[in-house]
């Protein structure tokens, strides 16, 4: 569905470089996508963005941390990032880039590499971390997806459900494959059914590959190439794991997910995760390969099951090819923090040459709607 208006100017982004130390620069960093910077970005303060100073924004895929999880997932090296930093730091950064809200997601891949009755209790512990501390800490600052231990399905939809009903959460934050099964594999029907009952939905945020995966389409064989671990960063957030998010979320619509769960809302990061760039090529092969076991077009289910971030893809030709296919209804703001600068995020938004009402839906309204969230 394509709007009239078309954005024509950027700001550049701030993608945050942590990548100095060669060990920050691949070993399963799980850094969240770079800030796109247009060639055309434009240093002056168009009278676009002076108008739309005053708009709010809810951050909708903003990432923490604890010490303890970066050593569970041999992290420590984004100790400095401020993953960890959800406190006066955080929300000076929010206050000056004009973010009124952070909805907060565990670093990937979250927990789903702890096993047992551990990633049970780990998830438990992150989310009821985040309630003690900063949502308590700062009220009406602070939401959250909830950590699932989705290597225990059932455990899982558990989990979502006191924390949603009795934490006030918003949903939950998957990251990319868990362990050789993605969510459309039957084991993950419990969670799902779950989220669709509670009426909330399942961030897919994308994941480290398995080794197999990795081994096959990344692994190098020049040694020279892996000394700075190029190949690492190939597989997560220079390409592979947006591709696998795009993969996961085809599959679900092809294996009938959303016909057994016609409410289920996903919700995808990083301006779509190349999506809109194959669109047309996915729906029309696909609309041909399922329009005998669908129970509606292919296409129709990017519409009706489907939500799309901006987080750390801040250039205004994504969002204009984004906007060509899906309606503006279905498209809310995000930084990424802190693999994007809030303040450059926002800047770039507040810029964007769109009707004032588009901008609002985007930057906060269309979160609000989805979330219950009261500015």
């Amino acid at each position: 569905m394509k709007q009239n208006e078309k954005p024509q100017k950027s700001v550049s982004t701030g993608h945050r470089n942590f990548q100095g130390d060669p060990a920050a620069q691949g070993v399963g960093d799980g850094l969240s996508g770079p800030g796109i910077v247009s060639r055309t970005a434009a240093k002056e303060i168009s009278d676009i963005s002076l108008r739309d100073q005053d708009l709010p924004f809810i951050g909708t895929e903003e990432t923490f941390s604890t010490h303890e999880l970066m050593t569970l997932n041999d992290r420590l090296f984004l100790e400095d990032t401020g993953l960890a930093e959800i406190g006066p730091r955080r929300i000076g950064a929010m206050d000056e880039a004009g973010i009124n809200v952070q909805i907060l997601s565990a670093h990937t891949p979250g927990v789903q590499n702890v096993p047992g009755q551990e990633g049970i209790d780990f998830a438990y512990r992150l989310n009821r971390m985040l309630v003690d501390g900063p949502m308590a800490a700062y009220p009406g600052r602070f939401e959250a997806f909830a950590t699932l231990p989705l290597q225990n399905p059932e455990a899982s939809a558990d989990e979502l459900e006191r924390a949603v009903r009795e934490d006030g959460f918003l949903g939950a934050l998957t990251n990319g494959i868990i362990g050789k099964k993605f969510l459309d594999h039957p084991d993950f029907e419990p969670v799902l059914a779950r989220a669709e009952s509670l009426e909330v939905p399942i961030y897919i945020h994308p994941g480290l590959p398995p080794d197999e995966v990795f081994e096959i389409y990344y692994r190098t064989a020049r040694p020279e190439y892996q000394k700075e671990f190029q190949d690492q960063i190939l597989s997560i957030s220079a390409y592979g794991w947006h591709q696998e998010v795009v993969t996961q979320c085809v599959r679900m619509i092809m294996t009938g997910v959303f016909d057994r769960f016609p409410k289920l809302q996903i919700i995808i990061g990083h301006m779509g995760e190349g999506l809109p760039f194959f669109y047309e090529r996915i729906v029309g092969e696909m609309s041909k390969a399922t329009e005998a076991s669908l129970n509606k077009p292919f296409e129709q289910y990017f519409h009706d099951n489907f939500w799309f971030t901006t987080s750390a893809f801040f250039q205004d030709e994504l969002l204009d090819l984004l906007l060509k296919y899906i309606r503006v209804d279905r498209v809310m703001f995000a930084t990424d923090y802190p693999f994007a600068d809030m303040k450059e995020g926002t800047n770039w938004f507040r810029a964007v040459d769109l009707p004032r009402e588009t901008k609002e839906k985007i930057a906060f309204r269309n979160a609000a709607n989805l979330f219950g969230i009261k500015l």
